[in-house]
């Protein structure tokens, strides 16, 4: 009788390739690269389902760390390959890796249909700042006033907000989170049970490029200060509990309030299928206003695939697949003259 094959559950480790990881020392890539390793297992995946898709750029690389089936495609194009691997089986788990140049300058089109059309899939925008692979030039993303070797003498260009241009696009799902936070994996989780597209922006620090861009909330004096987690069911508060934020409903803008002893009375309660406090949160001015992470915006709807499979299947009921009667209908002709002679 033959034995059956315990199959253990995956370790981060099992996540690992033999790949030497290249990226630049302090690059915060290498924080997300673990923090999707030690995800992987926590949510039952498996590397033989799963499929990590990339375009270009240093994020891009991250699909040679991955020990899983990967794709490393061209400038932009991984929403169109990561489609086409998701129709072709709708049964694999598929990720999308990104930058802010990628996704939102040269890909830009195609990451708007992939959010609207709500393919069942992840996408991580990694969000530095700049094109770092191609020596720091000035990003989508990067902010009025930023002096690189193509604006040498500071950017005038209106910075995109990743965020608000994938609500903008439809996206079901929005989040953010911090390449080296703890709390990185709770917000992947939540990326991938959502069924549709997951879209996260991750704040990553390029150390060469665009070193603490993000230092105002990111550093330890700043970060419990200016970060707002966004939890569904509880009040918008941070600054240890200090200050939250509520809903001026005459003009429907956020303010900031001090909160006396904790009393969280008036303070906004965070609901992630309210889609108008998403855009209120991913537009808030930092400085002013915290920085709003976690989960921001989760409504399910039907999946791209879900839609397009169903259909096709609809259309083929009750018919016979004839292949030869396909290839003659239409404009097809024999030709019956003999050839030249040589």
């Amino acid at each position: 009788m033959n034995e059956l094959t315990t199959i253990r559950p995956s370790t981060p480790k099992d996540w690992e390739t033999d790949q030497e990881v290249r990226w630049c020392p302090g690059c915060g890539d290498y924080a997300i690269l673990k923090a999707v390793q030690r995800t992987m297992p926590e949510i039952g995946g498996t590397p033989e389902n799963t499929v990590f898709v990339s375009g270009i750029g240093c994020s891009s690389r991250f699909p040679y760390y991955m020990e899983t089936y990967g794709f490393h495609t061209i400038h932009g194009r991984a929403p169109a390959v990561a489609t086409g691997v998701k129709l072709a089986n709708p049964e694999l788990d598929v990720w999308i890796i990104t930058g802010d140049g990628d996704a939102l300058s040269i890909g830009g089109n195609h990451t708007m249909h992939l959010l609207r059309r709500n393919l069942n899939c992840q996408v991580l925008l990694f969000n530095n700042e700049i094109y770092g692979l191609t020596k720091g030039q000035y990003s989508p993303t990067s902010r009025e006033g930023t002096r690189s070797p193509s604006t040498p003498f500071g950017s005038v260009d209106h910075p995109a907000k990743p965020c608000a241009f994938a609500l903008g696009s439809g996206a079901r799902f929005v989040a953010r989170g911090i390449d080296v936070h703890k709390r990185l994996p709770e917000v992947l989780k939540a990326a991938h049970a959502h069924q549709g597209t997951g879209f996260v922006e991750i704040f990553q620090n390029c150390i060469v490029y665009n070193d603490d861009v993000f230092e105002p909330f990111t550093a330890k004096p700043n970060a419990v200060l200016n970060q707002l987690w966004a939890e569904h069911g509880k009040p918008l508060v941070f600054a240890n509990g200090a200050k939250g934020l509520s809903l001026d409903t005459t003009t429907l803008t956020l303010k900031v309030v001090d909160l006396v002893d904790g009393d969280t009375t008036g303070v906004l309660v965070h609901d992630v299928r309210n889609r108008m406090i998403a855009h209120l949160l991913v537009e808030m001015p930092f400085g002013p206003f915290p920085m709003a992470l976690g989960v921001l915006y989760d409504d399910p709807a039907p999946t791209f695939e879900s839609a397009l499979l169903a259909q096709n299947k609809a259309a083929a009921e009750g018919k016979t697949a004839d292949l030869q009667k396909l290839v003659s209908k239409g404009q097809t002709w024999m030709v019956d003259k003999a050839p030249h002679a040589i």
